[in-house]
């Protein structure tokens, strides 16, 4: 591992900081603990810091010499509204909240870059830190974009970084194209006429219109969506009926789930397929169908020029553990907001086994903070190689 001798002295600070900031997790657009002590510690830094993007955004900006560059790198803040079930001694201390995704870990490593980088002064051109609210479904990186991000801080490339058990903490993985799925929701709801259970043929029955739309729906990845193009349609909600009311045929079922791509062809097609699947079974049933698909979350894709430069900056911390070959997830994160925006590549850093079993999201997760040097040097190999001193 090539790790600069002052971001080893910083780790017992940057472990102090993260065990802190996973005892008290925030939820989206709440994280006005966490913005503030990122916001102090850059200001004692003397990085520029501006607050409020996104509600509880921080932006830090270093600017060295007169390099014409300027660069994103993206940290997110929230945590998830979960309970922690593992004991540890820096177990959550607010119960229904806990930091099982590693943002935690995000944020310390992004700002032990920028307490690094301010020191060493080892670049020319301008950094700008950014610390995102709200990544866990709630919008963060949209709001940020909507509130001017780009035009405040404009950016000539944009990075982030993900930790991912499973992979060594010495690995970290840079692929160029798709890395994300896009992350999308589907309401449908039936509307049918309800009556006794004992004359189903007096109504219209939404639930047998339901059963027919739900074994109908998974034909769209199998025999419509091209085999070569990856895709996902889940029903992930079901409500219809009274379990205490078993002689009522109701009048309505309401379902609702999510969908999954890597491309903007696909991602059309899936919406469209939905709705004529949900229109032509109510058609057959004799009822309405009332039907939303909401866009939520674009696919993050890495830019080739971006991930050949984050590649270099791996490889000058890692060595021969780059990994060039790890699969895309069908996962989703709003970074894909700002790759809209500019240039941009989003790489996987290793958090070692996922012990017990416990991976993202999971109540006995936590990050593994031997992977904070890595990451830490991997942000400041970065900035130094795509922002060189002339």
């Amino acid at each position: 591992m090539n790790v600069p001798e002052a971001i080893s002295d910083d780790l017992p600070f940057l472990t102090a900081l993260r065990h802190d900031l996973h005892a008290h997790p925030e939820l989206g657009f709440e994280e006005t603990r966490t913005a503030a002590i990122v916001a102090r510690h850059l200001e004692e830094a003397e990085i520029r810091v501006h607050r409020g993007l996104g509600g509880t955004g921080v932006v830090g900006t270093l600017r060295i010499g007169d390099g014409p560059r300027a660069i994103g790198l993206r940290a997110d803040l929230d945590a998830l509204a979960m309970p922690e079930t593992a004991d540890r001694p820096h177990k959550s201390t607010l119960p229904g909240r806990m930091h099982a995704c590693g943002h935690d870990g995000h944020t310390v490593m992004l700002l032990g870059a920028a307490r690094h980088l301010a020191r060493t002064r080892a670049f020319s051109g301008t950094v700008n830190f950014i610390f995102q609210p709200a990544e866990e479904g709630r919008g963060g990186a949209r709001k940020m974009v909507e509130d001017g991000l780009f035009h405040l801080f404009p950016c000539d490339a944009v990075y982030g970084l993900h930790n991912m058990p499973g992979l060594g903490v010495d690995e970290i993985a840079v692929v160029e194209g798709p890395q994300l799925a896009s992350s999308d929701s589907w309401h449908v709801t039936f509307h049918g006429t309800g009556t006794h259970g004992a004359k189903p043929h007096l109504g219209r029955d939404a639930i047998t219109a339901m059963a027919t739309f739900l074994s109908a729906l998974q034909t769209i990845v199998g025999r419509v969506v091209d085999p070569l193009q990856p895709a996902v349609v889940s029903a992930c909600s079901v409500q219809a009926g009274d379990p205490k009311a078993l002689n009522v045929i109701p009048d309505s079922v309401v379902i609702g789930g999510t969908a999954r791509a890597y491309s903007a062809a696909v991602r059309d097609q899936l919406e469209a397929e939905v709705g004529r699947l949900a229109r032509g079974t109510a058609e057959m049933f004799g009822v309405r169908a009332d039907y939303r698909f909401e866009r939520r979350i674009p696919p993050v894709i890495n830019d080739a020029d971006a991930t050949r430069r984050a590649y270099a900056a791996a490889a000058s911390v890692v060595g021969e553990r780059v990994r060039t070959d790890f699969p895309p997830s069908t996962a989703g994160d709003d970074f894909a907001f700002f790759g809209q925006q500019a240039p941009a590549c989003f790489v996987w850093l290793g958090n070692g086994p996922a012990a017990d079993g416990a991976l993202h999201h999971n109540p006995a997760y936590d990050f593994n903070d031997a992977a904070i040097p890595y990451g830490v040097a991997f942000w400041s190999a970065l900035v130094e190689g795509e922002l060189p001193r002339g």
